[in-house]
């Protein structure tokens, strides 16, 4: 009874730090409950322990994903479950593992080694192709950005880093405790867990108190149309849409503004990607930009490129049935500039089961090359390999589309493009009102951190927002209003040490690892 109490506890510790109605100091704590469990288990060497750890492991996680992203449900009830489920699962195989692990060594290095493989299953999460780094830790603290403004300097790998560290040091004041029942002892060893709390938060806010934003600014506007993208969306004409942000851009526009941003996918209804300049609503929209030629215009479109059945298919090519033929389909980017040919840009990080197919190559045999229809898109999208960035010769702009803010050092990729301050252009009406699109939002916080670069966000049902280099929600539209914003932004060509380096911590960490793994190997056959 006392383990499940525990294992309910860490749960419950997980759920109430989350963004956006969490507090993140819970979570410099959720880990011990589960720590407290294995040390149990693994010293009565209890019979079936894997599977007891495993159980135990998998009610917290599972409390934790359930609570936290429950909300994908709106989009897609079978992704929800499975998104809950896997993630649940492969949190607790990393405990189980460092079960093993720690039967086998030390305590302390089986400690180190755990932290390492979290960091080396937060890397993986955001790289195979089940990526789902929602609930990666560093993310945890997007609500209380000024306690995180040195993840200019680690990206959110910093943050689990501490909250590992954290847990581990609060585990052996409680071990210590039990063990030496000694006020003193208690005292001096939870003096350094609590030290590291408040040299992290202070440090940071020293940064944010002391880092101003730089004067370098430009004018923008964010459109936001808030088309419901169940019932009204798909029913609407790309030339439709495209009037409606002209006319949304007219509400706020003078001769200062420099970029006006649309929300991904507005122009919903698929175009050749080749034909795109012959169309209606391209016409409509450059005819704008070309009288307001102090503007250029970025927004989001669904593109699609079609050959004939007999050409050889890419990996993710989908097939028309009726005419015999095959098609990419694009969830894009363009960008429209006065006398410029258009340039575009391909969403990259594809929303699992929505947009991309897992192992295509496996699944579709299974499937019989049919696409399961999971919500917001009927096809496998193809993606393009490298960031783009769209310049007006004078600033760059990232155009990043929606899922693609929530990947720390993909995101980087566009600074070094050259990107002087970043679009987030999303489509949060998926969600409804539930913690879905504040939770996106808060993230966005973090890219605009780790890169000290403004953030222009345009969704289409809300939030839009702008975003100044310290995280700060400066100008926003509230979810579910129809309007433009108009605000000034910093740029910056600056690049901080984490969009140099990445993930280095992720590095750091394997090499820890290995060696870890070497030492203790060393130890066993001079045993031996």
């Amino acid at each position: 009874m006392k383990k499940l109490l525990l294992s309910l506890l860490s749960g419950l510790l997980f759920a109430i730090s989350w963004p956006t109605y969490g507090f993140p100091l819970f979570l410099f704590f959720a880990f011990i409950p589960l720590l407290l469990i294995e040390k149990e288990l693994r010293e009565q060497k209890v019979k079936r322990s894997i599977l007891l750890i495993l159980g135990y492991a998998y009610l917290s996680f599972f409390i934790f994903n359930a609570v936290t992203t429950w909300w994908l449900y709106y989009a897609t009830p079978f992704g929800m479950y499975f998104a809950v489920l896997t993630n649940s699962l492969l949190m607790s195989l990393i405990f189980v593992l460092y079960h093993i692990l720690a039967k086998k060594i030390s305590q302390k290095l089986s400690l180190w080694m755990i932290v390492c493989l979290w960091i080396g299953f937060e890397k993986f999460h955001l790289n195979w192709e089940f990526s789902w780094p929602w609930l990666n830790l560093g993310n945890g603290f997007s609500e209380y950005y000024k306690w995180i403004q040195w993840y200019e300097y680690t990206g959110t790998f910093g943050g689990t880093l501490w909250i590992w560290i954290v847990n581990i040091l609060f585990f052996y004041v409680i071990i210590n405790f039990y063990k030496y029942h000694t006020k003193k002892a208690f005292i001096k060893s939870i003096l350094l867990p609590i030290s590291i709390i408040i040299i992290g938060i202070f440090g940071s806010l020293y940064m944010y108190y002391n880092t101003n934003t730089l004067e370098n600014k430009i004018k923008v506007i964010v459109l936001q149309p808030n088309i419901d993208p169940y019932s009204e969306k798909y029913n609407t004409t790309n030339y439709g849409m495209a009037q409606k942000l002209i006319e949304l851009a007219k509400e706020k526009l003078d001769s200062s503004v420099t970029f006006v941003i649309a929300p991904e996918t507005t122009l919903s209804k698929p175009v050749l990607l080749n034909s795109f300049n012959k169309t209606k609503e391209y016409n409509i929209l450059n005819t704008f930009v070309l009288l307001n030629s102090n503007i250029s215009f970025l927004s989001g479109i669904t593109f699609y490129d079609r050959y004939p059945a007999s050409k050889t298919p890419n990996t993710t090519a989908n097939f028309f049935r009726n005419s015999k033929s095959w098609y990419n389909s694009y969830n894009s980017a363009f960008f429209l500039r006065a006398n410029k040919k258009f340039e575009t840009y391909h969403k990259s990080k594809l929303v699992v089961g929505v947009e991309h197919i897992p192992y295509r190559n496996i699944v579709s045999p299974l499937l019989g090359g049919y696409m399961i229809d999971l919500g917001g898109s009927v096809s496998t999208l193809t993606s393009q390999k490298n960031r783009k960035v769209f310049s007006n010769n004078k600033n760059t702009i990232a155009p990043i589309i929606c899922y693609e803010s929530v990947y720390g050092e993909y995101v980087t990729d566009y600074v070094k493009k050259g990107a002087d301050f970043l679009s987030i252009i999303t489509n949060d009406g998926w969600w409804s009102t539930s913690q879905g699109h504040k939770q996106h939002l808060s993230i966005a916080r973090l890219r605009a951190i780790e890169n000290r670069r403004s953030i222009a966000r345009s969704a289409n049902t809300g939030v839009s927002a702008l975003i100044n280099q310290k995280g700060d929600i400066e100008q926003f539209i509230p979810y579910g209003e129809t309007g433009s914003l108009k605000g000034m932004i910093s740029t910056n060509t600056a690049t901080t040490f984490y969009t140099d380096q990445g993930d280095y911590i992720f590095r750091i960490a394997m090499l820890v690892l290995v060696l870890v793994l070497l030492t203790s190997f060393t130890k066993r056959k001079q045993r031996l």
